[in-house]
């Protein structure tokens, strides 16, 4: 980032551009969007020039920039969200066994109770988020491994395509020549 980009000097048209670094971002993705930015700008200050229009003109709020990661499968995130769900009604269950301990008011007891069962079936769900991540990784070909289930999955319904592919190819075969060879029309 240069000194004219940090101290806010302003562009062609006014424009100011007064914007900070991410640590993180790839430089090439910043000057890819800065260089768009700048043809953008172009563009629109070309015309107004000529006219003697003398506007100011803003930078986008925002520029797109490709996710870091990528999204969670459906199934995985289906399964967090319901962990998060049970997570939450456990933690509030807790906060109320408490509240309801120290006012020494009936429902105490039962809140306890309902939150211990609360708490494993939340620890069900975080559980089951992690095995649904697991499934998904070796059914999809994530894991990259020479014992994944997965490739030998692939393997197995590439080669059902093929024969597939070749069976029907002999079928048309015959149908184009109209039956020749067969020892029986049935």
């Amino acid at each position: 980032m240069g000194t004219a980009e940090r101290g806010g000097a302003p562009r062609a048209g006014g424009a100011q551009v007064t914007g900070h670094r991410d640590p993180e971002a790839a430089d090439h993705g910043i000057q890819a969007a800065e260089a768009e930015a700048r043809a953008r700008e172009a563009d629109v200050l070309a015309p107004e020039v000529g006219r003697g229009i003398r506007e100011q003109q803003y930078r986008p709020l925002w520029v797109e920039e490709p996710a870091r990661r990528r999204r969670l499968p459906d199934p995985v995130r289906t399964a967090a969200v319901r962990a998060v769900l049970l997570i939450a009604v456990t933690l509030i269950q807790a906060m109320v066994a408490f509240l309801c301990t120290m006012a020494g008011s009936w429902l105490a007891f039962p809140m306890v109770i309902s939150s211990v069962v609360s708490t494993i079936v939340a620890t069900w769900g975080a559980l089951d988020v992690w095995v649904t991540r697991q499934v998904w990784n070796q059914r999809n070909g994530v894991v990259s491994m020479p014992s994944s289930t997965a490739r030998a999955l692939r393997r197995e319904r590439r080669r059902a395509r093929r024969q597939a592919r070749s069976a029907e190819r002999a079928q048309e075969r015959i149908r184009r020549r109209g039956g020749a060879g067969q020892l029986s029309h049935s």
